[in-house]
């Protein structure tokens, strides 16, 4: 499932704080700094744009 999907869910108060990371399988403390996320995105790690050209 789509986390942002489950975060939006969350936000429109279709799901609990709970249930929410229980979806995303993380802990309810560590929900709290996806939710606040002022882009609305989750990645798990960051993207490195690298050039093609060594």
């Amino acid at each position: 499932m789509d986390k942002r999907k489950v975060i939006m869910a969350y936000r429109k108060g279709f799901i609990t704080m709970q249930e929410c990371a229980q979806i995303l399988g993380i802990d309810s403390m560590q929900i709290l700094g996806f939710v606040d996320a002022p882009d609305q995105t989750v990645h798990a790690e960051p993207y490195i744009k690298q050039s093609i050209h060594v």
